[in-house]
């Protein structure tokens, strides 16, 4: 099976909030991270569908952390796989 991600993903755990209208606001965390994007655990019935725009913020942070714009690009059984949108 051939990787054709764009950006090598790094192993990483923190707590991220993300907000969607079909999902509200939910208090999850990561799996990896790269430059182009992040992999968030969540349970089947919260996951937005394929295409949706989210926004997260990373939570406990000795200051406050930006809001960014992500959308969704893949599903798994596990959790989301988000890329960064540039504003």
């Amino acid at each position: 099976m051939s990787d054709k991600r764009e950006y090598t993903r790094t192993p990483l755990a923190c707590r991220i909030k993300i907000q969607h209208e079909t999902i509200g606001e939910l208090m999850v965390k990561t799996r990896d991270i790269s430059d182009g994007g992040v992999f968030v655990v969540l349970e089947p019935d919260q996951m937005p569908p394929i295409g949706s725009v989210v926004t997260g913020q990373v939570q406990g942070m000795p200051v406050e952390a930006p809001v960014v714009k992500m959308e969704v690009v893949r599903t798994e059984p596990d959790g989301i796989g988000l890329k960064f949108l540039q504003d």
